[in-house]
């Protein structure tokens, strides 16, 4: 069946047969021409292997192979947001079926060459020209305060001016923090929070397109990861959360054990919008929380996730 021009609806025994071979996978890719393939029947006895290069999505919600389910109302504006960015939704459904079966270091490195190498796509650079001047950031204060009393240590992140925008001023202090905690084992909890208005609006716009060197990119967040040093505290650490919780702004908190939100809070993740996928740790914290499939709906179509919805979901524990 067709539920527009553009969109043919495959039934599972269609694209199996499509699916078996590496050749006729090849017609089913971003490069050939076709952003994402919808089927309207679960894919079963289909391996992350055997899926091809672009999202699969499907219709039925008992579908546990394809990269995103949704209903039929919504097919098309998701549609449109994969076209919008092919390339980076293809190697985002890529880097989260790979990152189902990794321990978290080996997540991180997968997620990590991938936003490399999207750094340097034309689907990001096309954003970079078309985005306004975000201007210099000139600021005083320490990014990151560190305060601790008896056995219990807080990291507030303290750029509130920028509504805790992540720079890379803030990402060395948050890690250096985080070292404490490694270091002194009689550091009994670790809480994360946020001054200003929102607990963290994602990444610093004024530092976007600033990499020049893919590789050493990648080494710097191999060197110098906050989700990894938050991934191994094990039950100590905790996050409070509030108002705008973008990109690193939620994929940060995911790594922690228990996580609270305020009820205003709003989550996003924006990157495959600008060419890039989540690259703070969240395709390994998050889908962990919520699993792959709505990891993938909420980073393809850009959607505002309120606190109700997020609680439903797993991605915090409790609301405040």
């Amino acid at each position: 069946m067709c539920l527009t021009a553009r969109m043919k609806v495959y039934s599972s025994g269609e694209l199996k047969r499509l699916l078996q071979s590496p050749v006729t996978r090849e017609a089913l890719s971003p490069v050939a021409g076709v952003n994402h393939v919808c089927t309207g029947e679960p894919l079963e006895g289909v391996t992350a292997e055997q899926l091809p290069a672009c999202p699969v999505i499907s219709l039925d919600a008992g579908d546990t192979t394809a990269d995103v389910v949704v209903d039929e109302p919504a097919l098309e504006s998701l549609a449109d947001c994969i076209d919008a960015q092919p390339a980076a939704a293809a190697c985002l459904v890529h880097v989260l079926r790979h990152n189902v079966s990794l321990d978290c270091p080996a997540a991180l490195a997968m997620e990590s060459l991938a936003y490399s190498t999207l750094q340097h796509g034309s689907g990001f650079q096309e954003w970079l020209s078309r985005r306004p001047s975000p201007g210099e950031s000139i600021e005083d204060d320490a990014p990151v305060l560190t305060e601790r009393r008896d056995k219990h240590l807080t990291l507030t992140l303290n750029r509130a001016a920028r509504h805790n925008a992540y720079s890379r001023a803030m990402r060395d202090a948050l890690c250096t923090g985080l070292q404490l905690a490694h270091a002194d084992t009689s550091i009994e909890t670790v809480a994360l929070r946020g001054n200003g208005p929102s607990f963290c609006a994602g990444g610093d716009l004024t530092e976007f397109g600033s990499a020049t060197d893919a590789a050493s990119a990648h080494v710097t967040r191999m060197t110098r990861s906050a989700g990894l040093l938050l991934s191994t505290l094990p039950q100590r650490g905790n996050a409070e959360l509030h108002g705008a919780c973008i990109g690193a702004g939620i994929e940060l908190p995911a790594f922690l054990a228990h996580v609270v939100a305020r009820e205003n809070t709003v989550f996003q993740l924006p990157e495959v919008a600008m060419g890039l996928i989540p690259g703070a740790g969240g395709t390994f914290s998050i889908s962990r929380r919520i699993g792959r499939q709505r990891t993938a709906w909420l980073a393809l179509t850009n959607a505002e996730l309120d606190a109700a919805t997020a609680l439903s979901w797993g991605l915090v524990d409790a609301l405040s």
